[in-house]
């Protein structure tokens, strides 16, 4: 099993950063793509930035130019940082990975629990 442990939320205002990391520990084989979802009140989960392991990246076109996710495959983490934010980027992010746990089993989605990102105005 792989379990993902985010870090790095928190308040801020707006205009100013935050850096979001994430660390992938337990069973793992292999990890494909990293990523970060995010999910605000009353919306649905979306995409904010993904990179596969060869370090191409997507990010969502309302976070292009202020975000930039990278990843360490060594220490099996992935980060977010986080520029120039608005009160619209203010929701739970949440990292994800596709792994494969053994070399045995297929590859899954694992999701860590998720962590607050507050921009005031």
């Amino acid at each position: 099993q792989v379990q993902l442990v985010e870090s790095g939320g928190g308040l801020v205002q707006a205009g100013g950063s935050l850096r979001l990391s994430c660390v992938a520990s337990g069973s793992i084989f292999s990890i494909n793509s990293m990523g970060w979802y995010r999910q605000a009140p009353g919306k649905q989960r979306e995409l904010v930035a993904s990179i596969t392991n060869e370090g191409v990246t997507i990010y969502a076109e309302s976070v292009k130019g202020r975000f930039t996710i990278s990843r360490d495959n060594a220490k099996n983490t992935v980060s977010l940082e986080m520029n120039n934010l608005k009160p619209e980027d203010t929701a739970v992010y949440y990292c994800t990975v596709r792994a494969k746990a053994t070399i045995f089993r297929k590859e899954n989605d694992y999701w860590g629990q998720g962590t607050q990102v507050t921009v005031s105005s």
